[in-house]
Parts: structure tokens; sequence; C-alpha cells
């Protein structure tokens, strides 16, 4: 049963960073732009629990670490979303506010993906890469701050209604 789910969420992530890697990227957004992938797995880091959202950071950054567009060493990312993926699970795991309101959701993935470009930008400069301006990194980080906030709210439905598909059935492992 466990191989299963792990099976289907693999396809389903694959599926989705296909689509980021052939059609978002490819649109020019002001401000930056957003990346489907990251709000998804963000999205369902938060419907997990805290090592499932470690776990997914760490699928999801192996992912983003092999695409031809990320400019990082390999394991960046993946340091990054499993940090993130761990956090954002335990907040909306530990607090029943939080994982009863939607609206709280897409604040908190709006939130987390500040947090996630944040830290990437940290120990991209601890690791000596060149970055560009701190204007154009302020930018850029909020802005697609800005774009999850508009785009969360109609990914949200379909995350966590595969999330449940997935790992919500009624057979017992």
């Amino acid at each position: 049963m466990l191989t299963r789910r792990i099976s289907l969420s693999s396809l389903v992530f694959l599926a989705v960073f296909v689509l980021q890697e052939s059609l978002f990227n490819q649109v020019r957004l002001p401000l930056g732009g957003f990346s489907l992938y990251l709000i998804f797995t963000l999205s369902w880091a938060a419907l997990s629990t805290p090592e499932l959202g470690a776990a997914i950071g760490f699928g999801a950054g192996a992912l983003l670490d092999l695409s031809p567009t990320s400019d990082g060493p390999i394991g960046q990312w993946m340091l990054v979303l499993i940090i993130v993926g761990f956090a954002i699970a335990f907040l909306r795991y530990g607090d029943d506010s939080l994982r009863g309101n939607p609206l709280s959701l897409v604040f908190l993935v709006a939130a987390a993906m500040v947090v996630t470009l944040t830290i990437y930008l940290c120990v991209g400069a601890i690791l000596g890469l060149e970055l560009g301006t701190s204007f154009e990194l302020a930018k850029t980080v909020l802005g697609n701050g800005l774009w999850t906030l508009a785009v969360a709210p109609f990914v949200l439905p379909i995350v966590s209604r595969l999330h449940r598909m997935i790992f919500d059935s009624k057979e017992n492992l």
C-alpha cells in the first residue's frame, strides 16, 4: 500500500514538474511570475504530516536540482525544500485553526514561497553564486509571493483532491 502511494505521488509530481518546465517557464510575467511546481509542492507538504513534508521536500528538491533551468549546485533545492516542507507541514499539522481554514492555507503557502526563495538565495550567497542586484532579488521574491497569492486559490482544490485520493484511502495499511 505504501509503494502504491509513493508511486502515485511521484507520478503526480513528475507530471506537474513537466508542465512547469515545458509551459510555465516559457511565460514571462511581471515581477518574476510564479512557479506552479513550488506552489504544488508547498501545498502538498502543508496537507501532510511533518515527516511526509520533509520527504516530499526531498523528492521535489531532487527534481528541481535536475532541472535544466536550475542554476545552483546539486542539492541546494533539496536542502531548502526539506527544511521548508517540514516547517510548513509542522505549522499546519499542529494548529487546528490553520487546518480548518482554506484561506489560511493560501496565505501559509504564499508566505512559505517567500521564505523558500529567501532561503534559496541565502544558501546561494553562502555558496558563492552570483545572484544579481538586491533590488532585482527583492522584486522577484516579493513578486513571486504576490503571484502565489493570486494562483494558489485555483491550485489548492486540485492539490487537496489529489492528496485526499492518494493518502486518505479507506483501506488499512
